[in-house]
């Protein structure tokens, strides 16, 4: 409560007025009015108890004037009562109410507060995911860059440079070629040693691809700064491909040992990109050495037309064997369908001499049933015996087929 009381409640301009000081200063101003009214009141009384006096000394009227001041005086005194008392009540309200917003306002504080709080906790915990999500961000920035050093470590050093376009090249071909079909590090007749000799089908020479790309002045036109240092960079990168491309056709294009152009291998896509459009000069005169520039991409898809090329190559080697395979294959169902025939002409003479033999098994059933009527007893001698019933076509049709697939199953 003593807090309460001494909270600031009031601005008026420097002046800052507490809960208590306003409290203390409407008790005050109360008790003033309060004793105004009395001093007014007191002085009202006291003239008129001299005009009584002054009246009672001129005449008769001084027992009347005094009866009507004390009864003015009771009066006043029972008005200053009421006051008192409605002075007394207001100021009780006064307080209960300043009460009452006090406890609604540090009620409505507290709330705040609590809110405030929460809303703090859960940022808190907020800012924190982002924090451990930026360590992470961070963590795997930090192993690019090292990586970005590894490489360029690896491209500033021309033997490791090497290494890295022969190795990019070399996946290419071995996924692309099968075994057999290429050979790295070749000697050629000229005792040159290219990084890679594709073997053409059907005798033809073979193909050479070169992977040591001049990467060094590349490298120094990416870090030239300012215009003349990038115009002196690529003065150099343009020479050294000039150079290189001059040794790729002076060295590995050799008539009748290899193809009528050589590839030259860029382990970039964006220098190859870079090549073709700011060094259209560098990309005509490796056309006219008889020299083209591919990145890995266009490797692969040439690696693929050259597989296509082997494979059909080795169907047209193979061609002459299916051809005599299929040769081989007809004169086989040729013989086939011969030996059907004579076995389809057994199954007729077998057919014809089972039909004769049941000719003759019918007569024989016949006489038998003959030989069988005839009786020998008196009064019957007479007597013809009847002829046996003929046999149904179906049985004999039955029967056929029966010898018939018999005999089928004999021969096989």
């Amino acid at each position: 409560m003593t807090d309460l009381l001494s909270e600031p409640i009031l601005r008026l301009g420097a002046s800052v007025f507490t809960l208590g000081q306003l409290l203390a200063f409407g008790g005050a101003l109360l008790l003033a009015l309060f004793l105004v009214l009395v001093a007014a009141l007191w002085r009202s009384a006291k003239a008129r108890a001299e005009a009584a006096l002054e009246a009672a000394n001129r005449a008769g009227e001084a027992d009347a004037r005094m009866t009507a001041i004390l009864q003015s005086q009771a009066e006043m005194q029972g008005r200053m009562g009421a006051m008192a008392e409605v002075f007394g009540s207001r100021q009780a309200e006064l307080t209960q109410s300043l009460s009452q917003r006090l406890d609604a306002m540090t009620g409505r504080l507290g709330q705040t507060m609590t809110e405030q709080t929460k809303s703090t906790h859960e940022s808190l915990a907020k800012l924190q995911e982002r924090l451990a999500v930026i360590d992470t961000a961070q963590g795997n920035i930090q192993s690019l860059a090292g990586q970005v050093v590894q490489l360029q470590a690896i491209l500033s050093n021309k033997q490791t440079r090497g290494a890295f376009g022969q190795s990019r090249m070399e996946a290419i071909v071995a996924d692309g070629l099968p075994h057999g079909a290429y050979e790295f590090q070749a000697t050629l007749s000229n005792g040159n040693r290219p990084d890679c000799l594709v073997k053409m089908p059907n005798g033809s020479p073979s193909l050479v691809i070169d992977a040591k790309f001049p990467l060094e002045a590349w490298n120094a036109i990416r870090a030239a700064e300012g215009t003349e240092a990038s115009k002196l960079a690529a003065q150099a990168f343009r020479r050294d491909v000039e150079i290189h491309i001059r040794d790729i056709s002076e060295k590995y294009l050799i008539n009748g040992e290899t193809q009528d152009t050589a590839f030259m291998f860029v382990p970039s896509e964006s220098v190859f990109s870079e090549i073709h459009e700011n060094f259209e000069a560098l990309v005509h005169r490796a056309h006219r050495a008889r020299v083209v520039i591919v990145s890995p991409s266009l490797l692969m898809l040439s690696i693929q037309v050259i597989q296509a090329i082997l494979k059909d190559a080795r169907m047209r080697e193979q061609a002459h064997l299916i051809q005599g395979e299929v040769i081989r294959l007809m004169e086989d169902v040729s013989r086939l369908d011969e030996r059907v025939r004579k076995l389809q002409v057994h199954f007729g003479q077998t057919a014809r001499d089972i039909d004769d033999i049941l000719v003759s098994s019918n007569k024989v059933t016949r006489r038998g049933q003959k030989i069988e009527a005839l009786e020998f007893g008196d009064g019957h001698a007479d007597e013809t015996p009847a002829a046996p019933p003929p046999l149904p076509a179906r049985t004999a049709e039955s029967k056929t087929g029966q010898l018939r697939l018999r005999v089928v199953e004999e021969r096989e």
